[in-house]
């Protein structure tokens, strides 16, 4: 990734106001119990589904894990959780519990090895004293936007970011670190409580100036790293654990991808990537952190075995969810090689440690894992056969799989982005069959709203305006849109006015009653929750406003689904079981919660599902076939036993999410089941 597009990945950022989000009582399942029953004959197409639920939200964050933002979470109702505080590693204040151990961390001791690695034996490793320290990493330090200024004029914010409330655009001003200078190392973040004294495993999130509305630093996501830092070995195998993925090298790998980058430049660049100990940093709900999702957990259903699909970043994992898939290169001209300085090699420089030979300035985003003898490759490919069940890598000889963040072959109003596939920065448009594919073939409505693509149009025709309405185009996400990848659809101009809107256009349709049946929504780069470019109380805040809106229009909220999840956990630990199904994930769990009247009061699900699940959901509620012979909705339910839910003993297998429902509770919503 260049340093202007990293630049511009940094134009992201805001957050929501504590007062307002705990000043509003969640009572939306109560309401909803009364609300009027469905109109039969609205949006005829909508009857094809297969149970009450009509329409689907999926509303998609990032960058967070499950024990990121719920390691302190006490469900209700005697439900049973899996985090930090039900397995001790922390205690219920956030402090480090009588399992403390089972999370420490661990560095690599000489003599290193000298070809890429997922795993580290016992002798090659060994646990820190401290935690290497937290950075600011990105973190905004106030002296530019963002955030905003606080003089910034009301009308203004709201024209910036039409996806929050008015009581919610003061966050638009909050949360700068105050630091001097957050893209000069060392850059410890000195907010947090003992940070440079922390002890070897989680901690919480805070400190004296570090509330919940701050900025905090980034930390690596990448498909290789996080293979690492997973530490994946059938040899640390346990009847809980099958997989044996450790994830116990987290700070490792993080401070060892920002030592390569040192190692190139004699001054590490503004762009320079340095998490320190920011991957075991968590937010504590017990002490108000993340009031909007812990109130929705608490009111509806929560999965604690949903996982990121891909091993990575948010590119990928955007993809996987739109077409249970990973993307190749193809140029459409019988060149399926990218240019090689795209090829990754994650195989150490000589006399390093593990500095990867190809990875620099983030542009080693395609990998040949169907040839063995690439570099990297064998490593994870020998894993994989290890396992009892031996899942298939799923990668044809001679494609270059996209594993990293490339941008799609489509700029955002349709044109071809000669330039970017050229260059190998962004990925020739793709024949890949999406989930919008095959509703079209339906007859089921759908759409993908992101967060100021239509600011982004006018930006890419009008790139030095100076309307803040217009400049804003500048945070929406490409790389989110797996539509943008498709020539079916982005490369329509039909399909692409029908179905590619913005989020304007989702509150409007959810106000006026024409939602379609299948949404996709993104928050820009500003409101996505994204470490150091955003904060997780601006995606809260974008949430509560869809909530409130659902709410206002009763008879459609009664028979909706809204799922709330990320796109990956950025690098952030997690605790919980990984099911490997392919080359390239499953990966750590991240959040997802369903708000609907047919889920059970804080219910809490164990069984394991990924992105593709949301497929998989899709397809079971609108009688649709697995979109290619390849995906992963191809994969069948788990089957696990009571002792425990958390392992498919039927691997690899992903659930379809509609054990999170209730349907056969009547609610007082519907008639008929």
């Amino acid at each position: 990734m260049s340093a202007n597009r990293i630049l511009k990945k940094l134009a992201r950022t805001a957050r929501v106001s504590l007062a307002i989000l705990t000043a509003v009582p969640f009572s939306l399942g109560g309401t909803l119990a009364n609300a009027a029953p469905p109109d039969q004959d609205h949006e005829k197409q909508h009857n094809k589904a297969q149970s009450p639920i009509q329409h689907v939200i999926v509303l998609i964050g990032e960058n967070r894990t499950f024990d990121h933002v719920f390691a302190t979470y006490i469900p209700r109702h005697g439900e049973s959780v899996s985090n930090l505080l039900s397995k001790g590693i922390v205690n219920a204040d956030g402090t480090p519990g009588p399992h403390f151990k089972k999370a420490q961390q661990f560095q690599a001791v000489a003599p290193f090895r000298t070809k890429y690695f997922i795993s580290l034996d016992r002798h090659e490793k060994a646990p820190y004293d401290v935690l290497p320290e937290p950075t600011l990493n990105f973190s905004p330090n106030g002296t530019t936007p963002p955030p905003f200024p606080s003089a910034t004029p009301p009308s203004i914010l709201a024209l910036i970011e039409p996806s929050l409330e008015t009581t919610d655009l003061n966050l638009l001003t909050t949360g700068a670190s105050g630091a001097s200078n957050t893209f000069t190392l060392p850059d410890p973040d000195t907010r947090v409580e003992n940070f440079s004294a922390l002890p070897n495993g989680p901690f919480p999130l805070e400190g004296r100036s570090l509330p919940y509305d701050s900025y905090t630093g980034d930390t690596t996501h990448r498909l290789f790293e996080m293979w690492q830092q997973s530490d994946c070995n059938v040899k640390n195998a346990t009847r809980e654990n099958p997989s044996g993925c450790l994830s116990d090298l987290y700070p490792l790998v993080i401070t060892n991808y920002t030592n390569q980058i040192d190692s190139v430049f004699d001054n590490p660049p503004a762009f320079d990537d340095n998490g320190g100990g920011n991957s075991m940093a968590f937010y504590n709900v017990q002490n108000g952190d993340a009031p909007v999702l812990k109130n929705l957990a608490d009111e509806f259903s929560m999965s604690d075995n949903f996982h990121q699909s891909f091993m990575g970043g948010t590119g990928a994992n955007h993809f996987m969810l739109g077409t249970g898939d990973a993307i190749f290169w193809s140029d459409g001209q019988g060149n399926p090689t990218p240019p090689p300085s795209h090829i990754a090699n994650p195989d150490p420089l000589p006399g390093t440690d593990d500095l990867y030979t190809v990875d620099l300035l983030f542009d080693g985003n395609f990998t040949e894992c169907g040839n063995p003898d690439q570099p990297g490759i064998k490593p994870i490919r020998d894993y994989l056969k290890s396992l009892p069940y031996d899942p298939k890598p799923n990668c044809v000889p001679g494609h270059f799989y996209m594993v990293n963040n490339d941008s799609p072959g489509f700029l955002p109003d349709g044109t071809m982005d000669a330039k970017g596939i050229a260059s190998g920065g962004s990925v020739p448009p793709t024949n890949i069959r999406t989930i919008g594919d095959a509703l079209n073939d339906k007859g089921i409505s759908w759409a993908y709203y992101g967060g100021a693509y239509t600011a982004a149009v006018n930006l890419q025709h009008d790139p030095k305006s100076q309307n803040p309405g217009v400049q804003v185009g500048a945070a929406y996400c490409n790389i989110c849109n797996f539509e943008s990848y498709s020539t079916s659809i982005m490369g329509d101009p039909n399909q692409r006015a029908t179905h590619i809107k913005d989020t304007i256009d989702f509150f409007a349709a959810v106000d006026n009653g024409t939602l379609p049946a299948v949404s996709f929504v993104k928050p820009d780069g500003l409101l996505d929750g994204h470490p150091a470019s955003s904060k997780l109380d601006l995606f809260e805040a974008m949430l509560k406003k869809i909530v409130d809106h659902l709410n206002a229009n009763q008879e459609l909220f009664a028979r909706t689904a809204l799922i709330v999840t990320f796109d990956e956990g950025g690098g952030y630990y997690d605790s919980g079981y990984i099911q490997p199904l392919d080359f390239f994930g499953d990966g750590p769990r991240i959040p997802m919660i369903i708000v609907s009247p047919f889920t059970r009061g804080g219910h809490i699900s164990h069984e394991y599902t990924d992105h593709v699940s949301i497929l998989k959901f899709i397809e079971r509620n609108w009688d649709l076939q697995p979109l290619t012979a390849r995906s992963r909705d191809n994969f069948p339910n788990p089957k696990s036993d009571h002792a425990n839910p958390y392992v498919p003993k039927n691997s690899p297998a992903i659930g379809d999410l509609f054990d999170l429902f209730d349907f056969d509770h009547d609610n007082g919503n519907h008639g008929q089941h």
